[in-house]
């Protein structure tokens, strides 16, 4: 089995944390988004990955140099091959997915690196294809799909109608990735465009008259990455389900100076907290120093140094410093408000 994994997007959305670091690569509790995105794939699979191929976007766009090492890591980190291809242009979903064509054989699951998901079931490797699906309260927000027997009928994008409220989260599985590279090639080649991008919703179509059966995977909890508040709100809801597993995220070298820290929380290594009361729900990456502060449902990257603050649904990026009474507030990567 592979993961194929587009995440050629700038993340525009979530600036200006995306300015130095990818959306994908942002850590939450302690692990960047991708990397919780493909261990959840992994566990509904239940069986190896041999390769995870990652398609991201040109330096020119933002992606640091060493984003590349970094995807390797996490590949590796799961007993995969790891392999990294550039989408120059963006020319839509399912050409994103044509960049990783050397690595479309066999089962693979395609799976969009902006959004995080907890599921009940387990995929069966015997169907053509699965889509990844959550019930939703305003269906008309997204594209649904329509059963019949137990099996997709019809994918709809954003119906003014009800006919729906399973909503496509942006995972996929196909049995067979030769043959959804045949079909991508078939709209390039024939210069199928949608807003003048190659779509996979075509794609779908297109093995779906032709017979190819999708079921879908009914997820549980559908969790978003891309704006700042669905994020701090991310992290609060994996720090939950962490906490459920009975898994302690607080490191053992976390120095405390008349502080407390209210579960469930990540704090990274070499953390140092003085005066202060973190929790609950609040991530704190390593070599960070807080001071005087009450922080909850928060989440603060490394080398920070945060002192006099009282944050709630806060986001902080890397190497920020922060002095102040401000709450909600935004700071990207090597800011100083002191």
């Amino acid at each position: 089995m592979k993961i194929i994994v587009p995440m050629a997007g700038i993340g525009s959305r979530l600036r200006p944390h995306t300015l130095t670091v990818p959306k994908p690569l942002t850590v939450i509790a302690g692990k960047p988004i991708v990397q919780r995105l493909v261990e959840d794939i992994a566990s509904v699979i239940d069986e190896k990955i041999d390769e995870i191929a990652f398609v991201i976007g040109p330096t020119a766009k933002g992606f640091p140099t060493d984003t590349e090492d970094k995807l390797l890591k996490i590949a590796e980190e799961l007993g995969s091959k790891g392999s990294v291809y550039v989408q120059e242009q963006a020319l839509g979903t399912a050409h994103a997915i044509y960049c990783a064509k050397e690595s479309l054989s066999g089962p693979c699951v395609v799976a969009y690196a902006d959004t995080l998901f907890k599921a009940d079931f387990k995929l069966d490797a015997n169907a053509d294809g699965a889509i990844w699906v959550k019930q939703v309260d305003n269906p008309s927000a997204f594209g649904v799909i329509k059963l019949e027997d137990g099996y997709i009928k019809d994918f709809i994008e954003k119906p003014k109608e009800f006919v729906s409220d399973l909503a496509i989260i942006g995972i996929y599985y196909f049995k067979s990735g030769e043959k959804l590279l045949d079909e991508i090639q078939y709209l390039i080649d024939n210069d199928l465009k949608e807003n003048d991008e190659y779509q996979l919703t075509n794609v779908l179509e297109s093995l779906k008259q032709q017979g190819a059966k999708f079921i879908p995977g009914k997820v549980s909890t559908w969790m978003d990455c891309g704006k700042k508040d669905p994020t701090v709100e991310t992290n609060k809801i994996i720090l939950g389900f962490e906490q459920q597993a009975g898994n302690n995220l607080v490191s053992k070298d976390v120095v405390l100076e008349n502080s407390e820290i209210i579960q469930p929380c990540f704090i990274g290594e070499n953390v140092v907290l003085k005066n202060t009361k973190v929790g609950p729900y609040v991530s704190i990456g390593e070599n960070s120093i807080v001071e005087n502060s009450t922080i909850v449902n928060s989440l603060i990257q490394t080398n920070v140094s945060i002192s006099n603050a009282n944050l709630d649904n806060a986001m902080i990026g890397n190497h920020a410093k922060y002095n102040g009474n401000y709450t909600s507030v935004s700071i990207g990567d090597y800011t100083e408000l002191t």
